[in-house]
């Protein structure tokens, strides 16, 4: 089940909420209770047996967690908890892949294994550990109902695609949140943007990305206008899809972090990625990189720890060279502009240049292989592609003219500067404010109800 559905617009989300908020029944057990089932139902909606899974990983979760608070060998216990679920993610995200690569190798008399991937696993895998982590450094106390670290991790809102929240961020909210008027009503209007972001923008700029990719002959710009319709794709898909989990969130009186700010105003690679995906940035960082020493250490040490982190950060996303190679085409980024100071300063080029190379790089984190990867990229340098331009870019560009420019025009924060400007005047930014979310939700709505092409990255995660 997905956000941008029906099934979930018009009728889980509605009979969750209204038996959240129903007047008889108001105690905290009884709305964790409700959320705990309803969580559990969603995700078993399209993982009717992996939801056994994920349940087991909870309770073990929970025992070691405890284990950790109350034993002395603390260590031992944290090094099995989280070797337990790297296991897990490595047998169902991994084994297939490396399996694959030794029928290759050894084509005789040896069959690959194929395993389904439970979806979300890398989200509530993570959410597990950072857990465990918190516990074992004591930013948290374990949690004694496992009731709650159920709740923690598969609330609906975060479960299948993230924010990664951490507990100790939620860990208060689970026993004692407070649900406003005012969270309620903001968190609605998040959620509504958050749809917007995904049914009317990522699902059309991802038909452009689509039939460029698909074509066997492209120009140089039609090349880049694939790369650049992709970037604007997963960008409001995975947005879209962050804005409506801290949305719901807020709904029920959870506040999530943010997980975006405005990435593509970045004027470098190392900006962009405190801008990008915080939440799984922040992970990586504070459960890996700081703990190998981070940048504390001789020059050689922080070049490796930074080449662990990203090799970990491209592979977390899936198991095909193409994401290590994508991962290690920012470390390799990183490392220039930290040595060098290549860019010192944010302005047009420095501009310019972090959103080709966030491009480049997606082309090969959407490719299917390495070779189809740099055939892709090869075309927007002007390797095999059929001249600078082509009629196919100006067809794209003139009949996905008005969606293209919204989806640039939104990359910047033009609604919270217009909403600043409109501060002074309460009334107009009220009435104006609920026009565009009405309009926003009519719009997006129409496009659930008719449409069929309702594709999302961040399932493969």
């Amino acid at each position: 089940m997905v956000f941008s559905s029906t099934v979930f617009m018009f009728l889980f989300f509605p009979l969750v909420f209204a038996a959240y908020y129903n007047p008889w029944f108001q105690g905290r057990v009884f709305r964790n209770v409700v959320l705990l089932g309803a969580s559990l139902i969603f995700y078993a909606w399209g993982e009717p047996v992996f939801v056994f899974l994920m349940i087991f990983s909870i309770v073990v979760g929970w025992a070691v967690g405890l284990g950790i608070e109350k034993c002395r060998r603390k260590k031992l216990l944290l090094t099995l908890g989280i070797s337990f679920h790297v296991a897990l993610l490595f047998v169902f995200k991994y084994l297939s892949f490396l399996s694959e690569q030794f029928a290759w190798l050894f084509p005789q008399g040896y069959q690959p294994v194929h395993i389904s991937l439970p979806i979300g696993i890398s989200f509530f895998s993570f959410q597990l550990m950072s857990y465990l982590f918190d516990v074992y450094y004591q930013k948290a106390k374990a949690q004694k109902n496992v009731l709650y670290v159920g709740l923690y991790i598969s609330l609906f809102p975060q479960l299948i695609a993230g924010p990664i929240v951490r507990y100790e961020q939620v860990a208060e909210e689970i026993l004692n949140r407070q649900e406003r008027k005012d969270d309620v009503v903001t968190g609605m209007e998040r959620f509504i943007f958050g749809l917007g972001k995904k049914v009317l923008l990522s699902n059309y700029v991802a038909q452009i990305a689509d039939n460029i990719f698909l074509m066997p002959s492209q120009s140089v710009l039609t090349a880049w206008l694939g790369a650049a319709a992709y970037t604007l794709q997963i960008y409001y898909d995975f947005s879209g899809y962050s804005d409506m989990a801290i949305g719901l969130g807020r709904m029920f009186g959870f506040h999530f972090s943010e997980n975006f700010q405005y990435p593509y105003m970045s004027g470098s690679v190392t900006e962009f990625w405190r801008r990008w995906h915080i939440s799984l940035g922040t992970w990586f960082r504070d459960y890996v990189y700081i703990p190998l020493g981070g940048n504390r250490v001789s020059r050689p040490r922080w070049i490796f720890n930074t080449l662990i982190v990203w090799t970990l950060t491209g592979i977390w996303h899936g198991a095909n060279w193409t994401y290590l190679l994508w991962g290690l085409f920012y470390f390799v980024l990183l490392i220039v502009e930290r040595t060098t100071g290549f860019v010192k300063r944010t302005n047009l080029l420095s501009h310019i240049y972090t959103m080709a190379a966030v491009s480049t790089a997606l082309v090969m984190f959407r490719s299917e292989n390495v070779l189809q990867g740099f055939m892709q990229i090869g075309r927007m340098f002007g390797v095999r592609a059929t001249g600078l331009i082509d009629p196919a870019f100006f067809h794209y560009i003139w009949n996905g003219r008005t969606v293209l420019f919204f989806s640039v025009l939104l990359c910047a924060p033009v609604y919270p500067w217009l909403k600043e400007r409109l501060s002074c005047h309460q009334k107009v930014q009220e009435i104006t404010e609920a026009a565009l979310v009405l309009l926003v939700f009519v719009l997006s709505a129409v496009n659930v109800v008719s449409s069929t092409y309702n594709p999302f990255i961040y399932f493969n995660f």
